[in-house]
């Protein structure tokens, strides 16, 4: 359900413009923008409110903060480095509103202090500034805008993103002095103080106990609209629609990755599967300042569960969704399962389902039925504990569903005994750990409490080389095996014959020279590719005159989650944290369907989002790109960023496959972690991504998981992705892979070995970054003893060509 601001003409659209892109076509989807607008408005996190929101009629508003001023849309990187058509601030943006009287003076002597103050926002990459230094005032001024003013709106921004982690700082994770100054200054003058957060992180907020603060919310990065939706959302033009994705812990200390986290070699994710809320509401729900799923709106509801029942292995409960105050409003209605004691651990709540209601009227009630199919209760074995190793199996016992407005709140609304354990789906052992470190269990105390302990992680017992020969691709019947003879005639088909069904595939690529089919492994070799839009990202397919002319396309990738980074303009939407705190897959998959649109209209034909790898920690630099710490809310976002781009006949690119959970040393850190918590918490976003949206292509992430770089991961890639959830699609490396020798298999090094994991294209081509020159381990290791065969290079080639075939793209080039 979506939330629709008050209508803002066309022609105001561009009033706060401020870009770097060149050219003049600034024209923006006036839908898109109102999309965008309404979705940054409901990601907002109301966690505080005292009776300042909605700001009354005729509200005398006293803005302090330069983020007022400086209002901060996207996070920074490649994730959110877009040529927006404009920006938007919040004190343009108020004073736009309808309702409010921004106090001028006050607002005059910041617009003269930020001009003179730059924020250093264009710095180098990967040394942008998290914060802003504030305008240092005196008590005085601050007494006398309280004289003249009814309310104090404070605003702070943090900023982190790609190569640029949260720091346990001041001004990155903690306020400095400046802004502990600030709010102590405001709230002993003012008797209500509203506090607006602009990040695209979770940062401490310790600090909101120690002050007079009525109100207190969090604006997530919202794009080039963030700053009117939180003008929308101030003066009550809309609500603030957004529920937590994340814990927001007391300490930092408190999240369980603490002690594992930023290490430039390895870290041991020794929490387990006990992530975010799952590990604090088994461990520590003391520590929790506000629960996984918590927000408040501008009106009151009774979310009241009915019976539970189960039919066909599923098992549902409708709740009665009551508005019990006096304005119009919706709610996140969340289903939590709490599992029976067994041989396998659990936490004490996991979330199942969710649904957002429309808009319920005061008094009025709508039904919410959730369902939770019994497989997706099940957890994964990886020893035997259960009797069953290397499957899903679903624990025998009584199952609990707890229905309610979040984590915390939510009250049992019934259960279900499975009588006997069974297996859900039997799979085998893949991508388990060689590095021997302890994992988080529980145990239960003498009075059934719920104890931290600890276990030697299960290790790996594949022998992957094995593995790999048993399983190697044939070729297909009658191929080329040898380069042709100069001279020598070629067979006729094209691909575009294919497209037409007038040849099949198999007959296009048995016709290829393995020059020809390594080519199709390999990406232009720069980005900003000749053959797409200014500005694009790289192109793949068709990269060479020799495959242009059998008619295969080029394929021209863009990035990324919060907009299209081209040369030219594009919108700036929303961050990922934002889209997943809207809690509502169907009004994302609307946004993105309009975003589909703009793509074609730029030339993108794949868009490297959406960015979903787990919010395991707060200070990962790239989390304002992902989703949640919880991979059913991941899960379902991405699948509906899919479903909408790809609707449209262009193609998502779901990343960072897999555990790219922090930016320091991501080239070459190892993710060490359970083959349970692999597949339950890092993997489980993906596979509901592939198996619910069918994602065209896939991006690979830099760092190692349990030793392999996932570019080179056989067993993440061919034996879970492609084997047990049954992908067909492109899977692409990340930017400019790190080259290594296969171990297993001495003819195999760089690409070779990246074709033989199963990873289908390098992105871009070339050796190095910023090089001219492609990287050709590929034709070298083929006919050599182990090296790459013809039926490996053909595989890679039937999931590019299929890729093309899919997007319909084989008319963009003729023979």
């Amino acid at each position: 359900m979506t939330t629709t601001p008050r209508d803002t003409p066309d022609s105001q659209l561009l009033s706060q413009a401020s870009t770097t892109a060149s050219g003049d076509d600034r024209r923006v989807d006036p839908e898109l923008v109102r999309r965008a607008r309404s979705a940054a408005a409901q990601g907002a996190v109301l966690l505080r409110n005292g009776g300042s929101l909605p700001l009354p009629a005729a509200t005398r508003v006293a803005l302090f903060g330069r983020v007022q001023k400086d209002w901060i849309a996207v996070g920074y990187g490649s994730g959110g480095d877009v040529n927006a058509p404009y920006s938007t601030e919040l004190l343009t943006s108020l004073r736009e509103a309808e309702g409010v009287e921004v106090d001028e003076e006050l607002a005059g002597v910041y617009e003269s202090w930020c001009a003179e103050h730059p924020t250093g926002a264009g710095a180098e990459w990967g040394s942008w500034p998290f914060s802003f230094p504030e305008m240092p005032l005196d008590d005085a001024t601050v007494r006398a805008a309280a004289e003249r003013t009814d309310v104090a709106v404070v605003t702070l921004g943090r900023a982190a993103g790609e190569d640029r982690e949260n720091l346990l700082e001041p001004g990155s994770y903690y306020l400095t002095d400046e802004e502990r100054v600030l709010l102590a200054q405001v709230t002993r003058a003012f008797e209500r103080t509203v506090v607006i957060v602009d990040t695209g992180n979770v940062i401490d907020l310790s600090w909101a106990e120690e002050y007079a603060i009525d109100a207190l919310l969090i604006a997530w990065l919202g794009g080039m609209e963030g700053a009117r939706a939180i003008a929308d959302v101030l003066t009550g033009a809309v609500e603030p629609g957004g529920r937590l994705p994340d814990t927001i812990a007391r300490r930092y200390s408190d999240y369980p990755s603490a002690a594992h986290f930023g290490d430039p070699v390895a870290n041991d994710y020794a929490e387990d599967v006990f992530v975010g809320y799952r590990y604090f509401e088994t461990f520590a729900p003391e520590a929790v300042l506000y629960p996984f799923g918590f927000g408040r709106g501008y009106t009151t509801f009774d979310i009241a569960p009915g019976d539970v029942t189960v039919q066909d292995d599923t098992m549902r409960c409708t709740a009665r969704v009551t508005n019990t105050g006096d304005r119009p409003g919706t709610e996140v209605v969340q289903a939590y399962v709490t599992k029976p004691d067994g041989a396998l651990a659990a936490p004490a709540r996991e979330l199942v389902s969710f649904a957002r209601t429309a808009s319920i009227a005061p008094g009025a009630s709508q039904d919410v039925t959730l369902e939770v199919p019994l497989a997706s209760l099940a957890s994964y074995d990886e020893t035997g504990a259960t009797g069953h190793r290397s499957a899903w199996v679903l624990a025998a016992g009584e199952h609990v569903l707890h229905v309610g407005a979040d984590v915390r709140r939510a009250r049992r609304a019934g259960s279900h005994t499975v009588k006997n354990t069974r297996v859900v789906e039997q799979l085998e052992e893949a991508a388990a750990p060689r590095h021997a470190f302890d994992r988080m269990t529980l145990r239960r105390g003498d009075d059934g409490s719920a104890e931290i302990a600890w276990e030697p992680t299960p290790q790996a017992t594949v022998a992957l080389r094995e593995r790999i020969l048993d399983r190697l691709p044939s070729a297909v019947p009658g191929s080329v095996e040898a380069e042709p003879a100069d001279g020598a005639a070629r067979t006729d088909v094209s691909f575009a014959d294919v497209a037409a069904g007038e040849a099949t595939l198999d007959s296009f690529i048995a016709q290829l020279s393995p020059s020809e089919l390594a080519s199709l492994s390999y990406g232009d070799i720069t980005m900003d590719s000749p053959l797409g839009a200014p500005g694009n990202a790289g192109a793949l397919g068709g990269v060479t005159e020799a495959l242009r002319s059998r008619g295969v396309p080029p394929a021209i990738t863009t990035d990324g989650p919060s907009g299209i980074r081209i040369a030219a303009y594009a919108s700036l939407l929303p961050c990922g944290t934002a889209l997943a705190s809207t809690w509502d897959p169907r009004a994302i998959e609307e946004m993105a369907d309009l975003h589909a649109q703009e793509m074609r209209r730029k030339g993108s034909d794949i868009l490297l989002s959406p960015g979903m790898n787990i919010h395991r920690d707060p200070l990962c630099g790239r989390n304002f790109e992902y989703f949640s710490e919880d991979p059913l809310l991941t899960g379902r976002s991405a699948a509906a960023v899919v479903r909408g781009l790809q609707g449209q006949g262009v193609s998502a690119c779901p990343k960072h496959f897999a555990c790219n959970n922090q930016e320091t040393e991501r080239t070459r850190a190892d993710s060490r972690v359970s083959e349970r918590a692999l597949r339950e918490i890092y993997l489980k976003g993906f596979e509901i991504c592939v198996r619910e949206a069918s994602p065209l292509n896939i991006m690979t992430a830099y760092n190692k998981i349990n030793g392999v770089w996932a570019h080179y991961h056989y067993d993440l890639v061919t034996t879970i992705l492609r084997g047990q959830w049954g992908y067909q699609g492109n899977v692409m490396t990340d930017w400019w892979m790190r080259m290594a020798p296969d171990p297993d298999f001495p003819d195999v090094r760089d690409s070779a070995y990246r074709v033989r994991a199963g990873v289908d294209v390098l992105m871009p081509g070339s050796i190095e970054h910023g090089g001219e020159t492609r990287e050709d381990s590929v034709v070298a290791s083929y006919e050599r003893p182990e090296g790459i065969t013809l039926g490996e290079m053909q595989r890679t080639a039937r999931h590019v060509l299929t890729y093309l075939l899919h997007a319909g793209l084989a008319d963009r080039t003729r023979r």
